[in-house]
């Protein structure tokens, strides 16, 4: 039987969970029963011999899981009496049977279990009398590990998980990145080292702090495999989610793989992997999504460690999380020394260009291309997930890259190659095939300028951040609507509302006097002073600087404003900022882009700042010609028709 036939014929079951699961929570029942099967089959051979063995062992101790294991022949064992098999003698008892069974597992399969929350399916499925149907199906699939070795059992895994993903999509994209984007950044994350890990009894590890169901670590394990039979790729991960942990470890336990090497918990606030890094690095993170309650922690570790953790270039703003998981990869490459290390990630848009200068994200971005740590980004076709149609881009990181690259980032557009998908699943409606890929490697590898590709030097991306100043001009004038405004303003909160309304009486009869704008700040503040002392009100000088401020509007015609140094003072809401690119004269800038549309200003140095962008876009931005008037006038006329018949049509059935 085929992977695929086998996973056809175990997805069938779904068929007799219908009317008590819903189609998107099949998964929930199908996933677990497989590993259940798949372990029962795998410990058949040496069962009786570790029931046996169990007996002379002290409970709970190092030994004991060590002798366990080795007497079991796999890194878990069973000391329960029972087996499928043996539960479905006793149909009463059938439920009681399959969780001693469960409980019987060593605690690393144990947790499992806990995280597909086997125990609560075990009572759905046995008050809806469906129990010993369904395990009885997967009696009838025989997963020893000598019919479906582990290459075919995670293609088998893989497809299962795949099905569930499918019939759930409005979460697919939370914890499933679709396999032709996983496809594409595994081999551009493994694009230059093809030589390296073709040599005999190579090993090298692969880490993924977002793991989801464990799909990007198991396409990268397959791409190994079939690079090198001989190599040898150690998966490690991280995932919060109780049900993708499950799946993603049971997915790791079928390969063969250390299933310890995949932590539960929520990777911003707890490092799982504190003191490793690893060859390759790989992730896609959710698109947007803040982390406020990470935010105490991931503080914390900025302030306090510094560039000694993971956090220390800066924090992004609050709304979107994704270039901490970026920073957090970056953390676990491994060392130069130790041969370097390779990261593949996925984002959205933002991480390019978010942010100003002196913002956490562009000091990211600071630390990543002054640190000569990005190689490529590659910008993706839209709709190619399953809960977005944003555009995306992948971002390849090396901390060794080859000389040819050094100093040097390569932008590739890649919007262009994909094909449709016959049916939409969610929000993906495209797709990128094996030929897509192979075009987005060639453009890669050849690292060349063209239509698709451009390269960079670092201080491309980076610009002098210039603050623009004009003169302050204002007048002043007691009007009522002026009295009512300020009366109401945080200047005079403080203040009692009784004493409030007493001097707003007197700023009354100061503006029956004269309502008139002047330009003579000081005479207009004796005014206010003489009424609020008329108020019973002995206003601090800073009080009284604030309410007479509160009175100003500005004037184009009025005199420029100084300080008492006889600076020119400058007004904050015509302040502007001018992003100039590297290398570019400031003083040519400033007479060619600004002084021709503004009459009077100067340029405050004190504030500038170098920021860092990646206007990715704009460098791949194609001119369209607008459509004709007559052509846009035709289809305005069409849609006018269409409309004027829909609503005749209308009340006509009225």
């Amino acid at each position: 039987m085929s992977d695929f036939n086998y996973a056809s014929f175990i997805w069938n079951v779904a068929e007799k969970l219908r009317g008590t699961y819903r189609r998107a929570d099949n998964g929930k029942v199908i996933l677990p029963f497989v590993v259940l099967r798949r372990l029962d089959c795998a410990l058949e051979a040496n069962k009786e011999k570790v029931l046996e063995k169990a007996k002379t062992l002290k409970s709970d101790t190092v030994a004991k899981e060590f002798e366990l294991q080795k007497v079991s022949g796999y890194a878990f064992y069973n000391t329960s009496k029972y087996d499928l098999q043996k539960a479905i003698g006793d149909p009463t008892n059938l439920k009681q049977n399959l969780r001693a069974y469960v409980d019987g597992f060593s605690p690393n399969i144990r947790e499992i279990f806990e995280k597909y929350d086997f125990n609560t399916h075990l009572t759905k499925l046995d008050e809806a009398d469906l129990l010993l149907i369904v395990t009885k199906e997967f009696l009838k699939v025989d997963l020893h590990p000598e019919k479906v070795n582990n290459t075919q059992m995670g293609h088998i895994f893989e497809d299962l998980i795949g099905r569930a993903m499918e019939a759930s999509n409005e979460e697919a994209g939370e914890y499933f990145t679709p396999r032709d984007v996983v496809r594409l950044i595994v081999n551009l994350l493994f694009a230059r080292d093809d030589e390296a890990l073709s040599k005999s009894g190579v090993v090298r590890s692969i880490y993924d702090p977002t793991a989801g169901t464990g799909g990007m670590l198991s396409v990268a394990d397959e791409y190994i495999s079939n690079l090198n039979p001989d190599a040898r790729l150690i998966l490690f991960g991280q995932e919060f989610s109780d049900e993708s942990y499950a799946i993603a470890k049971t997915d790791l336990i079928i390969k063969g793989q250390q299933a310890e090497n995949l932590i539960w918990g929520d990777t911003l606030k707890n490092d799982g992997h504190w003191d490793k890094t690893f060859d390759y690095g790989l992730a896609n993170p959710p698109f947007g999504v803040e982390w406020k309650k990470q935010q105490e922690a991931v503080t914390k570790e900025h302030e306090e460690r510094g560039y000694d953790g993971r956090f220390g270039p800066g924090l992004p703003r609050i709304s979107d999380g994704s270039l901490l998981f970026l920073l957090h990869l970056v953390k676990k490459m491994r060392p130069v020394k130790d041969g370097g290390g390779r990261i593949g990630i996925v984002m959205n848009g933002s991480p390019l260009f978010s942010g100003g200068a002196g913002s956490g994200e562009s000091e990211i971005r600071r630390y990543l291309i002054e640190n000569d740590l990005i190689e490529a980004i590659i910008g993706l076709p839209k709709d190619m997930f399953y809960n977005t149609g944003i555009a995306t881009y992948i971002w390849i990181l090396d901390n060794d890259k080859p000389k040819e690259r050094k100093k040097k980032i390569q932008l590739i557009d890649g919007s262009d190659f994909f094909e449709r998908l016959r049916k939409n699943v969610g929000d993906k409606r495209n797709q990128i095939s094996e030929e897509n890929i192979h075009t987005i490697l060639r453009l890669y590898d050849q690292f060349e300028e063209g239509t698709h590709s451009k390269i960079f030097s670092l201080d491309d991306f980076s610009y002098l951040s210039i603050t623009i100043e004009r003169p302050l001009r204002l007048n002043w004038a007691l009007t009522s609507d002026r009295i009512e405004k300020v009366i109401e303003a945080k200047v005079l909160q403080k203040i009692a509302r009784v004493d409030l309304e007493i001097l707003a009486d007197e700023l009354r009869k100061e503006s029956a006097v004269d309502s008139n704008p002047t330009y003579d700040q000081d005479a207009f503040q004796e005014r206010i002073k003489n009424a609020s002392l008329l108020a019973g009100l002995n206003l601090s000088a800073s009080q009284l600087k604030s309410l007479v401020g509160s009175f100003g509007e500005r004037d184009e015609k009025a005199p420029i404003l100084h300080d008492k140094k006889g600076k020119k003072l400058p007004d904050p809401e015509l302040r502007d900022v001018e992003n100039i690119p590297y290398g570019y004269d400031v003083e040519k800038y400033l007479k060619d882009k600004v002084e021709p549309f503004v009459d009077e200003f100067w340029a405050d140095r004190s504030k500038d700042k170098i920021g860092y962008e990646i206007p990715f876009t704009r460098f791949f931005y194609k001119y369209k010609t607008p459509r004709e008037l007559k052509e846009i006038d035709s289809d305005l006329n069409s849609l006018v028709t269409d409309i004027s018949k829909l609503l005749t049509e209308v009340e006509k059935q009225k």
